[in-house]
C-alpha cells in the first residue's frame, strides 16, 4: 500500500456518542450530542443526530460510550464504524 493512505486514514472524521440501540446484527445506533448556538438569538441549542455505525464482533452494548470513525458505505444507512469503547455501560 503507498505510505499516503495511512495520512488519509488519519484525517477521517470522528465522533464520540452513546449506544442508544443494539438490535442488530453488527449494527448499533449511536447518538452523537452536538452543541451550537443560534445564529440570530444566540441561545445554545442541543442536537442529537443518530449513527448506525459497524460493530463487527457485537462488542457494544446500550449506554456504551464509543467513538466512531467515518469509513467506506458499508450498507443504505451505515457509513461510520466503531473505532473503540470508551466506557462500559454499568
Amino acid at each position: 500500500m503507498p505510505e499516503g493512505n495511512n495520512a488519509d486514514r488519519a484525517r477521517r472524521k470522528t465522533r464520540v456518542g452513546v449506544v442508544v440501540s443494539d438490535k442488530m446484527d453488527k449494527t448499533v445506533v449511536v447518538a452523537v450530542r452536538d452543541t451550537t448556538r443560534h445564529h440570530l438569538y444566540g441561545k445554545i441549542m442541543r442536537r442529537t443526530h443518530k449513527y448506525a455505525a459497524h460493530d463487527a464482533e457485537n462488542q457494544c452494548g446500550v449506554g456504551d460510550r464509543v467513538m466512531i470513525m467515518e469509513t467506506r458505505p458499508l450498507s443504505k444507512t451505515k457509513r461510520w464504524r466503531v473505532s473503540q469503547i470508551l466506557e462500559k455501560a454499568k
